[in-house]
């Protein structure tokens, strides 16, 4: 019995294998359309894992070009940080610095401040001690811009605070009874209007100029009483060397008027060392500078010609971390 069964079953599979021979001879055309089928199916999920490889490869570089402007920083090779204020300040008791400036040091002087990057604290001095005039000059000329818009703000805060006391003082005269009373106030008001007007307005006392102050060679034909050069002298040194920090020197001596002062802040070494890198040249100059900070008094007393220092850093306090650097007045 079990042979009878596997000939039928042979017999039967044989006969299906012929028919499906026949079948293919007569029609050649879709036995091709059904190969052509399987192989665009294996073509198509081909070109799928394709794409999805460039997918993949797509998105890496996006995120490696992401990384990348991740990764880039804003330099600053002259300490020419914007809104470098913001993070030296505090807010809440202003710089630190005007508290130790003594009023005899500006007013009624001519002034230049060396680097004033975005002009506040230039700004600042003409309004507390009331300059002659002050100049500000920074290499970059963004910062000037600044330094013009601040200017501005401070200027149109000045005029409402004047007018607002021009309105005060109107109205208290008008509650005065009796012409000698309206003449005392007439006369009071008059000699405040007259001190007002004598202080100047801000924009004839205050001004910008873009210039690199090392390199420069334009002549000035005009001296100073005091010249400013705060937390400057780092970068200078690192971009131009030893020459440049000499020159630097040289020509605030020679801008000075006979018993003028210059009033230091010099950076620390520390903070040259954690700027040596924002470019090749400081990089290079870090490695060839032979004058350190703490023997510039010496330079400036024994070689440039100043008569006598003054450390004024005792009185300095509430600077920011980073910012508490000493501060010295040179007299000529």
């Amino acid at each position: 019995m079990t042979e009878e069964k596997e000939n039928k079953n042979g017999i039967m599979e044989r006969k299906r294998k012929r028919k499906q021979n026949d079948r293919n001879k007569k029609n050649p055309e879709e036995n091709q359309n059904n190969h052509n089928q399987d192989q665009d199916q294996k073509n198509a999920v081909k070109e799928d894992k394709e794409e999805k490889s460039e997918g993949k490869t797509t998105k890496q570089e996006v995120t490696s070009e992401d990384n990348n402007k991740r990764k880039h920083k804003i330099v600053f090779p002259f300490g020419n940080y914007r809104n470098y204020y913001g993070y030296r300040i505090n807010e809440v008791d202003g710089d630190p610095r005007l508290k130790v400036f003594e009023r005899d040091w500006f007013q009624g002087k001519d002034c230049l401040d060396i680097g004033c990057n975005s002009g506040i604290l230039t700004i600042q001095i003409a309004r507390k001690f009331h300059c002659k005039s002050i100049l500000g000059i920074d290499i970059d000329s963004d910062r000037v811009s600044d330094a013009y818009w601040h200017l501005r703000k401070f200027a149109r805060t000045e005029n409402v605070e004047k007018n607002s006391t021009k309105v005060t003082r109107l109205e208290v005269k008008n509650k005065v009874n009796g012409a000698k009373h309206s003449a005392s106030a007439s006369s009071v008001e008059t000699k405040e209007d007259s001190s007002a007007s004598s202080k100047g307005d801000l924009f004839d006392v205050v001004s910008f100029r873009q210039e690199n102050f090392v390199q420069s060679q334009r002549p000035s034909e005009k001296q100073y009483d005091t010249i400013l050069c705060l937390s400057v002298t780092k970068w200078i040194h690192l971009n131009w060397g030893d020459d440049g920090l000499i020159t630097l020197f040289s020509k605030i001596w020679r801008l000075l008027h006979p018993g003028g002062i210059l009033v230091l802040e010099p950076q620390p070494w520390q903070s040259y060392e954690k700027n040596r890198r924002v470019s090749e040249t400081t990089a290079m100059n870090y490695r060839t500078i032979t004058f350190r900070p703490e023997s510039f008094r010496e330079i400036l007393l024994d070689k440039i010609g100043f008569r006598r220092v003054e450390d004024i850093t005792d009185g300095l306090s509430g600077s920011k971390a980073g910012f508490d650097r000493p501060i010295f007045v040179y007299h000529k």
